[in-house]
């Protein structure tokens, strides 16, 4: 099944355009199996998603993109976030000790919220974000680099704050996941792989030739 594992949704993103409904009807248009709230430092979404997810049996998975001090990390798993801003490292360190998953976010976006080099120095990252629909083609070659010279696991996502971004990028998943204790297991497995849409459906990349990363058009 594919995911979309990076989506901002507007009550708690403030730069975002979506709403709930929104997303999840663009998102079943596609064809993706599930998507995934990661909005920025806040898992306020969490309790009403669950409600929605019951209501619709349409999976939703809620985390959150942590601004840490040296850059965004996605993280999946933890039921509290550190209020204040603490290193990569002290962050990812907080997401294993509660059992949960955790990636960079396009690490080499030059918005200065990006891991970029510190990639080498953290340790615990599960993935590397490759294919983001908001990034640059170069700067995602950069993160498959990465990820492939890290051994880090390679994820795709939209990033999505506007309606025609939801779904754009998103991660295959080989097995099908309808809740959260599902999505960890099949997460730290590591059988992901970054996909982008086209022509009415999603095209798997493989990311052992991450120069072809940099041909993919993501409309």
């Amino acid at each position: 099944m594919f995911i979309d594992t990076h989506m901002h949704e507007m009550t708690y993103s403030k730069d975002s355009f979506l709403k709930l409904d929104e997303m999840v009807g663009i998102a079943r248009e596609k064809g993706l199996g599930a998507i995934c709230i990661t909005d920025h430092d806040s898992m306020g979404l969490k309790e009403y998603a669950a409600e929605y997810t019951k209501r619709t049996a349409f999976p939703i998975f809620v985390g959150i993109e942590f601004f840490s001090l040296q850059g965004d990390i996605i993280a999946f798993g933890i039921d509290d976030y550190p209020k204040e801003r603490v290193s990569a490292q002290e962050f990812i360190d907080y997401v294993k000790e509660r059992g949960g998953v955790c990636f960079a976010a396009h690490p080499f976006r030059n918005n200065k919220r990006g891991l970029e080099d510190n990639l080498r120095r953290v340790k615990g990252l599960d993935g590397l974000e490759v294919l983001n629909g908001s990034t640059s083609p170069e700067a995602c070659m950069t993160a498959a680099l990465y990820a492939r010279e890290l051994g880090l696991f390679t994820l795709g996502s939209s990033d999505c704050h506007i309606p025609r971004k939801v779904g754009v990028c998103a991660t295959y998943f080989p097995e099908e996941v309808h809740t959260m204790e599902e999505f960890l297991a099949a997460f730290k497995k590591g059988d992901m792989k970054p996909a982008y849409y086209r022509d009415g459906g999603y095209e798997i990349v493989s990311t052992e030739r991450p120069e072809e990363v940099r041909q993919i058009k993501i409309m």
